[in-house]
């Protein structure tokens, strides 16, 4: 198990799963002199300017509310010539994206807004849009994290689990929503059923549960 150390279970930007997706835009750049990166949830901009810097060209899906953010940030990144915002949710991609089929689908947060059903479906949908050889990088909340504690889902079968986080965590993490919380083995499996060969599942050591698969 690869573990690094974040205090907060919902960072996601400088961990282990951002390294790995960087390193593999940089191998897939020497190789190919273009890489095309989807990101999905990346309202303050923290993760498509790294791609960008890399050489890579960069779509950043995001919910609407988010724009202005999203723009100002892209604006002040100085990259706007390589990264591209797309409004839209998970369940609502369009059936064509700019820059499909991806090197790399990044996905920073959101998977757990969506019972498990829906989500397998959505990590399906999202595989098709890979190149063959592409990868995908989840990172989801995790059922053994802080924000385990007193979810009232925790002993359902992962396709029953979809409930709100206990009423202190709800308001220390802004999470007011049900949410499908995740093991790594629930991560394992949601990327084997929705069609990928799984490269990589690893829990770190705040219990953020996060996974790495190949379209074959």
């Amino acid at each position: 198990m690869t573990t690094h150390l974040t205090a907060n279970p919902l960072e996601t930007g400088g961990d282990e799963l951002e390294r790995y997706a960087l390193e593999e835009c940089v191998k897939r750049q020497r190789i190919d002199h273009r890489v095309s990166v989807l990101v999905i949830s990346d309202k303050r901009c923290e993760t498509a300017p790294k791609f960008a810097a890399l050489g890579a060209d960069v779509l950043i899906a995001d919910l609407p509310e988010f724009a202005q953010e999203i723009e100002g940030r892209i604006l002040a990144s100085g990259r706007r010539e390589q990264i591209a915002y797309l409004p839209t949710t998970l369940q609502t991609l369009p059936a064509e994206l700019p820059g499909q089929p991806f090197d790399i689908i990044y996905i920073r947060r959101g998977v757990c807004g969506l019972r498990y059903p829906d989500a397998r479906e959505v990590i399906h949908a999202l595989k098709q849009r890979l190149r063959i050889g592409g990868k995908l990088y989840l990172s989801v909340l995790g059922l053994h994290s802080e924000l385990g504690h007193g979810y009232a889902d925790a002993v359902q079968p992962i396709e029953q689990r979809f409930a709100e986080l206990a009423p202190a965590l709800r308001e220390k993490y802004g999470i007011r929503q049900p949410v499908c919380l995740y093991s790594e083995r629930n991560l394992f499996m949601l990327l084997l059923e929705a069609g990928t060969s799984v490269l990589l599942t690893l829990t770190t050591t705040y219990g953020n549960v996060k996974g790495i698969a190949v379209r074959v």
